[in-house]
């Protein structure tokens, strides 16, 4: 699709923002942006976001894979557009919260995104965000910063900072729970157990004191409550962080 507003974007990206004229006619009736992009997030929600295809949702919408090319031209252009639904906008700002509280929401509410969408996390991240509700998400967490006297480019570091922890502490709890559902273990508990007793028998004392000490202690005997983890991490992140805000004022 020809672009010539200026912005140098997609036309489909472009749609998203409402500041191009979306088309109204094509060679299927009824055939929008929206519901491109809703049939393929039903798609990545049922099988993975490998099963989306421009082929796939066509046959979901019963349309032909070319008519879907006067709405996005490419596969990337409808991933960004699905990712940018499926996150929505950022939950309305609570009130009287200072700099630490309003992030730590923000963070939560990033997190309970992905766990809604997990497919979401196997989007590589190819560009700064650029889509309406992700720059809103963007926004949010720079709003919070505002008056911590932190320099702008700190400001944004901030929240790329927090942003990559918690895409990364999701990650890797979708990575264990997957494991965890294909070894055949009747818990995490179990699971985790046999983990630690192949890790003991395959290490000593003399190598590897300090990963024993994790061991005697029992540590790796049961699986950890996600959301103590995920606190333990965010905390530390925001103590950095608070501590830069204290040299800073």
């Amino acid at each position: 699709m020809e672009n010539d507003s200026g912005t140098g974007l997609p036309a489909s990206i472009e749609a998203a923002w409402g500041v191009r004229e979306r088309p109204t006619k094509g060679p299927k009736p009824g055939l929008s942006l929206e519901r491109i992009i809703d049939a393929a997030v039903a798609i990545a929600s049922a099988e993975g976001l490998a099963a989306v295809s421009m082929n796939r949702v066509a046959k979901e919408l019963g349309a032909g894979p070319m008519s879907l090319y006067r709405y996005v031209t490419a596969k990337d252009e409808l991933v960004s557009l699905m990712e940018d639904t499926a996150f929505g906008p950022p939950p309305e700002l609570s009130t009287g919260h200072d700099w630490r509280a309003g992030l730590t929401e923000w963070a939560w509410a990033i997190r309970a995104s992905y766990q809604r969408n997990p497919w979401s996390l196997g989007i590589p991240i190819s560009a700064p965000p650029i889509t309406p509700n992700q720059v809103a998400w963007l926004e949010r967490g720079l709003h919070y910063l505002r008056d911590t006297g932190l320099a702008e480019h700190e400001k944004l570091s901030t929240v790329l900072l927090l942003s990559g922890y918690v895409r990364n502490d999701s990650t890797v709890m979708v990575a264990v729970y997957r494991s965890f559902e294909t070894s055949g273990a009747a818990s995490g508990d179990e699971w985790m157990a046999t983990y630690a007793r192949r890790l003991a028998k395959l290490t000593d004392r003399e190598r590897f004191p300090a990963l024993r000490a994790v061991l005697d202690a029992g540590v790796l005997e049961r699986a950890d409550d996600p959301d103590e983890e995920f606190v333990f991490g965010l905390e530390r992140v925001l103590d950095g962080v608070e501590t830069l805000v204290t040299r800073r004022s």
